[in-house]
């Protein structure tokens, strides 16, 4: 154990020493730092961008917009979290942007997803037992596509933190410093998703243990 927690810190400092180079670089207008850019983070917010707005296409477009951005503005980086964060950050808010113009209506409520009690705090509905977290039930690839259609149901915004937390399996200041939200308010916003999509999920999980 004290091994593998030694592999991770030499792993996070060469990734931290990495970035710190190529943050160097770009501020000296070095023309291949760019393209490193692209390189080493490209691939992963693509991902995220997907992710988020479940379109291979307009997620490429978000990504690149997101560079352009990054190559114009470079300056305004302050380094008050990692480059990776940043990237993230930038590339989420364009994902969301571009989610918001293409549905051009106000977000629903997560409330309509939530379980139901009664007057006696008892659920209305028969509870169902299921994992905690949506990683715990994505090892067969049927229950995986269901998983990620039953998330695309939640709300944008709840939507984003389960995907970030549970999918991209960011820790929460990582999350909180993407969205630019408390570790408090990400807690429990996630809550809230994990709750809704448990719901969402109860039905087929049922079907599948019958």
């Amino acid at each position: 154990m004290q091994r593998i927690g030694l592999s991770y810190k030499v792993l996070r400092n060469n990734i931290t020493e990495i970035e710190t180079e190529l943050i160097a670089a770009l501020r000296q207008g070095e023309s291949s730092a760019f393209e490193q850019l692209v390189r080493t983070y490209g691939p992963k917010l693509l991902a995220t961008a997907n992710r988020i707005l479940q379109d291979r296409s307009l997620a490429e477009d978000c990504v690149q917009e997101a560079f352009v951005k990054v190559h114009s503005k470079f300056e305004t980086f302050e380094e008050r979290s990692s480059l990776s964060s940043w990237l993230h950050r930038i590339v989420i808010n364009q994902s969301l942007m571009k989610l918001r113009s293409i549905k051009g209506k106000k977000e629903n409520s997560i409330d309509s997803f939530m379980p139901e009690f009664d007057e006696n705090i008892c659920r209305i509905e028969a509870p169902w037992r299921v994992p905690a977290t949506p990683s715990q039930i994505m090892d067969r690839e049927e229950t995986r596509r269901l998983v990620h259609k039953k998330v695309n149901e939640l709300p944008d915004s709840y939507r984003i933190v389960l995907i970030l937390r549970d999918i991209e399996e960011m820790d929460t200041k990582s999350v909180a410093d993407v969205l630019g939200m408390s570790e408090g308010a990400v807690k429990v916003r996630l809550h809230r998703a994990r709750a809704a999509l448990k719901k969402l999920l109860e039905p087929i999980l049922r079907e599948e243990m019958q």
